[in-house]
């Protein structure tokens, strides 16, 4: 979609490769699994992709956001910010290179070109640091509910999404790591090695025998 023509931005951001951290990107993922959105919405899976956002932010006349945010809360808690109430968060960085959301809405707002509307799905999250891991049980049972809050929040904007009759015929990310693969694909907590390479680990013990 040209950046010209976005009317309502729905921007899932994380990092699905720890834990909770993609419950953004899990979001719109099901989001577009379970309805179809009408012209001028465009659903983004923004994933870490930092300043590559820019220009899909600043060019939205409205702004929907999941993500995983540490408001504090019981694991789980699904909060709705509107507007001014959406914070300059900060959340768990992997490196002090990676731009995140607080700073995309920082440099749009010197731009002059932050978006008129703006909503926040957020999810406390349980766990940030699990390499590997997917979505603890108590923000990925909040999934629905966030789903459902968007669909509430388009349809106030004049965008009612449509309930699809079939499967879409593509997704927002590559096969491999839509939820249901990431999870099936994953070993065994029995058989994986959380803490490094179980073949490094097993050297390093024969060699300090």
């Amino acid at each position: 979609m040209d950046t010209r023509s976005i009317e309502a931005l729905v921007l899932g951001v994380g990092n699905v490769l720890w834990a909770d951290e993609g419950f953004g990107v899990r979001a719109v993922e099901a989001l577009h699994e379970v309805y179809e959105c009408p012209e001028g919405v465009l659903l983004l899976d923004g994933g870490t992709q930092g300043l590559y956002l820019m220009d899909y932010i600043c060019a939205a006349r409205r702004l929907l956001l999941f993500d995983a945010v540490d408001f504090g809360r019981n694991p789980g808690t699904l909060l709705v910010l509107r507007g001014k109430d959406v914070p300059a968060w900060g959340g768990n960085k992997l490196s002090a290179h990676q731009v995140g959301i607080n700073d995309l809405l920082a440099l749009a707002a010197l731009k002059g070109r932050t978006p008129a509307e703006m909503l926040l799905i957020g999810v406390q999250p349980a766990e940030l640091s699990d390499f590997g891991g997917s979505l603890r049980v108590a923000v990925k049972a909040r999934i629905a509910d966030a789903v459902a809050a968007a669909v509430r929040q388009l349809a106030d904007w004049g965008y009612a999404p449509r309930a699809r009759t079939a499967p879409p015929a593509d997704g927002l990310m590559s096969s491999a790591l839509s939820l249901q693969a990431y999870e099936d694909g994953r070993p065994s907590e029995a058989t994986a090695c959380r803490s490094g390479d179980a073949r490094f680990l097993a050297a390093h013990e024969r060699g300090a025998a």
